[in-house]
């Protein structure tokens, strides 16, 4: 409540004044609550009883929800959110059981801008508790958010299913609440009148059940404590496995009718998550069973509902014979990420969606320390940078970007934030963090918040206050205030001047222009080997380290190397005077460096090139060295850099295409030969991910020998689905591979991809389809492709996949997407998969002429949740023309790219 009152202060003296008065009446009693970024807090909810009826054949609800509400100032007013499509019925009474008195027909005013209901009564509402009595109807959409329907077939028939979606702030569009994580209550949920054949789960065990012919009533228990967001409803056709941990609690997984042993991997990861949690908060899961969910069409990877918590198929359900190693690592990445909210999240729940980063940094970050003690020979945390930092920063380098700890002043701004700020720069500060204050006493710091703030709510200096008490730091809030509450990170410029280490911090935008900014940085570094590491705390623009100690005993060329961010632990980038970089790149061709230090110089690498701080023939020259590299980050690094490059190239230097290409081949091959097209007896989970990877980046490059090997084995796999000539692992090499083959005249390989899409019913196996058919360099085919993205045969949250476009057809993207922009925005309302569409087509140009095309159209035509991302894909528009700019003014590229590619 401390963030109201301070933000807030003018807007609570006006409702202190409004709700104090009996005899005063408003014109507009909407007046004083328009317009505000958070409910008043004179009426608080305490426990809900909600009654839903809902009718899955006419795709709509009703239900009449009670609230037992505590009036804690006087006031005529009680002021809750409902969203405009949701009807309020005019009989709204509210009782007070201490005098028996009922208040009748309250003025009922619903403000549409701001989801608001004001229910205005005719005289003051008595302190104390007293019962709100609303009824209402609404339709189950087909948006996936609020209460919607899904769809799915059962013996060849389609049928519906009704699933709730309500984070982040959509319970308004089921029943009238304060949606706001802040007011926590209690639930009973009731569900009325359903088929008695289908399942009906909500957030808590069935209390009663009551059969009707072949109707039924489910009662649930009661639930503990918990904010709007989390309430969760699912009523379908399901199968379902079950397992229990040690201590007893139920788990089951359910999917489609027949499909309930894909469930399998996804109950294994869950039941050992539950326990190692369990261990690591010293705090046991909080209730006495946990549901996980396969839903056909969701719009987020997964939804972590108190004790329901709800997936896309693709994410929860995994096939022994047809999902690849990739799909298994995100069954369990998934699983980890939402059970981890169950204590970060749902136990302790952020005070406003400003601290979202304590929700999702978290649970990001506690997903990798779960797969490592689960599957300690993914060797998970070489993963870490590429998926999580690297990510995090390439957004933070914008100066679009935000601070982790961003305001949210209106419920209209929340969808902006569910993004690489708050969940892979969360992450990576955490793991920063932990590495300054070491791990025992960062874990121990963790149990005491969550036992301190259990049931309730935190904001993150509730974190830091924990922090500094545990660990015995207290600098630790002014630190990570640094990084919390500013945009951005620095780069750290070393040099070396007499056995002198140099260091000086600016900000690092991708723009180019350095500002002021300046940050607290816990830096590590090492001389020649590991043995010799060394950890500081940077807090001045520029400070010097005597290492001469530490060079003295340094004769081997090979160990003469400085390596600053050991293990790639900062959030931050390094750039090396020449002196310093050509020893690690010594350093790299020789092994001496880990992969994850070796993976963080080639990124920073990329990006002080993109920032034209580094020439693209220094980059490629110094990309060379990792030709031998078979580590499956560093190539799948390598491979994403790759592609950027490929693309850029294409727009500054067109002549040089053949000799890049010739160059990224021959840095690849020695990784193709090593692995093969197929699985080796007792081979890693890494190289079984690293296969698909080359194999479909060599496709991309025009390498004839795979494409004419990968078409043959996916005519094979035509032949025989089971075939182990295309084993999961491949498949998407294939399925692009064929692509590059299709023309505008030669449609083949293009009817046999859909043929497979059409047969198959594995989420995961259309999602590569998808993501396979506008790789076709043919124009005419792209648009094709993206045209199928929108049809009846593609769910909604997988038309983004085909948004993976060939350069060649960047333009024709361009063009499909404003010939069908209103088909676009109307399918997809607002929210993160309409901001999807708009980044991953329009951040690819690299023309200022483009930049003013693109802000022309969205002129008039912006939504408020995709703001951020216009902006961000403009800026990065902005800095492909500038490095255009400077890679058709390298004049030593030419020669030096004929020269790496004939090598």
């Amino acid at each position: 409540m401390n963030l109201l009152k301070k933000c807030c202060s003018c807007f609570r003296k006006k409702i202190d004044a409004a709700s104090t008065s009996t005899s005063h009446q408003l014109s507009d009693p909407t007046t004083d609550f328009k317009g505000q970024p958070r409910l008043p807090t004179f009426a608080v909810p305490k426990h809900y009883d909600i009654q839903l009826k809902p009718d899955l054949a006419a795709c709509k609800f009703e239900g009449i929800v009670s609230i037992l509400v505590d009036i804690v100032a006087d006031t005529r007013f009680i002021v809750l959110n409902a969203a405009a499509q949701l009807h309020i019925n005019s009989d709204s009474v509210y009782s007070d059981p201490n005098s028996n008195k009922v208040f009748e027909k309250p003025k009922v005013v619903k403000v549409k801008a701001d989801e608001i209901l004001l229910l205005e009564f005719s005289e003051t509402l008595p302190k104390g508790m007293g019962v709100l009595y609303i009824g209402f109807e609404g339709v189950l959409n087909d948006k996936m958010k609020g209460f919607y329907i899904s769809t799915y077939d059962h013996n060849g028939e389609k049928k519906n299913m009704a699933v709730t979606q309500f984070e982040p702030a959509y319970a308004r569009q089921c029943f009238p609440c304060w949606d706001e994580p802040s007011f926590k209550a209690k639930f009973n949920i009731t569900l009325l009148d359903v088929p008695s054949e289908l399942v009906t789960l909500s957030n808590m065990p069935v209390d009663v059940e009551v059969l009707d012919g072949n109707r039924k009533t489910v009662y649930y228990q009661e639930s503990p404590v918990m904010s709007t967001y989390l309430v969760a409803v699912v009523i379908g056709l399901f199968d379902y496995i079950e397992d229990h941990t040690p201590d007893g609690i139920k788990v089951r997984v359910y999917s489609q009718v027949g499909k309930a042993n894909q469930g399998k991997f996804a109950l294994h990861v869950a039941l050992k998550t539950l326990g190692f949690y369990k261990d690591y908060f010293q705090m046991p899961y909080s209730l006495p069973k946990l549901d996980m969910v396969a839903i056909p069409d969701f719009a987020f990877g997964a939804m972590e509902n108190y004790g329901l918590v709800t997936y896309r198929e693709k994410d929860l359900l995994f096939d022994d014979q047809h999902s690849a190693a990739a799909n298994k690592q995100r069954v369990a990445t998934v699983v980890a990420h939402e059970l981890a909210h169950q204590w970060f999240g749902n136990l302790v729940t952020m005070e406003w969606w400003t601290d979202l980063w304590l929700n999702e940094g978290f649970a990001t970050w506690m997903s990798y320390m779960a797969k490592d003690k689960l599957f300690p020979e993914w060797k998970i945390w070489t993963q870490f940078f590429d998926h999580e930092s690297s990510e995090g920063l390439r957004l933070d380098g914008l100066a679009e970007s935000h601070p982790i700890e961003v305001e949210v002043n209106h419920a209209s701004d929340i969808d902006e934030i569910f993004d690489t700020i708050s969940y892979k720069k969360g992450a990576s500060i955490i793991q920063m963090l932990k590495g300054y204050v070491g791990g025992p006493h960062f874990q121990n710091s963790l149990a005491t918040y969550i036992k301190r703030h259990a049931w309730s709510n935190a904001r993150t200096n509730d974190l830091w206050a924990v922090l500094k008490e545990e660990c015995n730091e207290p600098t630790i809030d002014k630190i990570m205030n640094s990084w919390t509450k500013q945009e951005g990170y620095p780069v750290l410029s070393v040099k070396m001047k007499n056995q002198t280490l140099e260091i000086k911090q600016s900000r690092f935008l991708y723009a180019g222009s350095h500002d002021r900014c300046r940050w607290i940085i816990p830096i590590t570094y090492c001389c020649g080997d590991y043995d010799s590491l060394i950890s500081l705390l940077m807090e001045k623009k520029s400070e010097t380290y005597d290492i001469k100690d530490l060079l003295s005993n340094i004769t081997d060329p090979a160990r003469s190397w400085i390596k600053l961010n050991v293990e790639q632990i900062g959030f931050f980038r390094v750039k090396y005077d020449d002196g310093l970089a050509a020893k690690l790149r010594y350093a790299i061709e020789h092994k001496c460096l880990s992969v994850t230090d070796r993976l963080g110089i080639l990124d920073d690498s990329f990006a002080l090139c993109m920032a034209r701080e580094m020439s693209l023939t220094s980059l490629l020259t110094f990309m060379k060295a990792y030709r031998e590299d078979l580590e499956h980050t560093v190539l799948s690094n390598l491979i994403k850099i790759i592609g950027k490059i490929e693309r850029i190239v294409a727009d500054a230097r067109p002549e040089l295409m053949n000799y890049i290409k010739q160059f990224f081949i021959g840095l690849l091959l020695p990784a193709a030969a090593n692995f093969g097209w197929d699985p080796k007896q007792g081979e890693s989970h890494l190289d079984a991910m690293s296969r698909g990877d080359i194999f479909t980046a060599l496709a991309v490059l025009g390498h004839e020998e795979t494409i004419n090997e990968a078409n043959s084995r996916f005519n094979a796999f035509l032949n025989d689905r089971n075939t182990p000539l295309l084993h999961p692992d491949i498949r998407k090499a294939a399925y692009v591979a064929v692509m590059q083959k299709v023309t505008s005249s030669n449609k083949a390989g293009l009817e046999s991809l859909l043929k497979v899409y059409r047969e198959t019913d594995l989420s995961q196996e259309k999602t590569r389809i998808l993501g396979s058919l506008a790789s076709c360099p043919d124009e005419s085919v792209v648009y094709e492709a993206l045209n199928f993205a929108l049809s009846s045969e593609v769910r909604k949250q997988d038309a983004v996949f085909a948004l993976a476009v060939s350069k060649e057809g960047r333009e024709v993207a361009w063009k499909w997407l404003k010939n069908n922009w209103d088909k676009i925005r109307t399918t997809y309302g607002s929210g993160l998969l309409l901001t999807r569409f708009v980044g991953q087509i329009v951040s690819s140009f690299a023309s200022s002429d483009k930049m003013k095309e693109i802000g022309k159209f969205f002129g008039s035509r912006t939504q408020a949740s995709m703001v951020r991302t216009l902006k961000q894909s403009m800026e990065q528009i902005y800095i492909n023309s500038k490095w255009v700019q400077t890679i058709r003014n390298d004049k030593d590229l030419a020669k030096a790219v004929e020269k790496l590619a004939n090598k």
